[in-house]
This record gives C-alpha cells, sequence and structure tokens, in this order.
C-alpha cells in the first residue's frame, strides 16, 4: 500500500503538477493511480528523484510524483497520497 505526505508542490509549465516527499509506505510506478486525501483517483504520470526520472518510487525514497490532470491548487503541503482503493486501511506497525 503506497503512503506519502506532501511536503511541496510545484507547477511545472507545460509539464503538470510536482508533489514532493518522502515515500512512507509501498512502491508506486508511472501509470498507478493514487488518491489525494482518500478524493478521486489522480494518475502518477512520471517520477522523479534527484532530477533523473525513475521506473519507481519505494518506501524510504524523496521523490517528485508527476500528474498532468490535475491544478496546483488541488494539492497542498501535509496533503497525503494514497495507493487508489487504500485510503482508510489500518497500518499495523
Amino acid at each position: 500500500m503506497f503512503r506519502m505526505t506532501v511536503e511541496d508542490v510545484f507547477a511545472i509549465r507545460n509539464r503538470g503538477v510536482v508533489a514532493t516527499g518522502r515515500v512512507e509506505a509501498g512502491t508506486l510506478r508511472p501509470g498507478d493511480s493514487i488518491s489525494i486525501n482518500g478524493g478521486p483517483p489522480v494518475r502518477v504520470d512520471g517520477i522523479e528523484k534527484f532530477r533523473k526520472i525513475v521506473d519507481e518510487a519505494t518506501a524510504g525514497e524523496n521523490v517528485g510524483l508527476l500528474m498532468r490532470t490535475i491544478d496546483k491548487a488541488q494539492l497542498n503541503r501535509g496533503d497525503v497520497l494514497t495507493a487508489t482503493g487504500s485510503a482508510g486501511t489500518t497500518v499495523i506497525v
């Protein structure tokens, strides 16, 4: 189950919105869908780590997630991104 808390949000002209943060749990790949605070699904169009495009984001990594279908105003610092369908599940550590 993917989970990441947003640390910062950027809008890149002609590319989309990028949410940065540390992946807390799970794995995410480009093309996967996520929910913002349990909302409707949003497709992740790209993942970057230290200005390099990568094939996946895993727990413990600091990444940027590119989303073309949302506006910057729809995403804020502190928002929680989860894999679609995993919002509201209990995590036992």
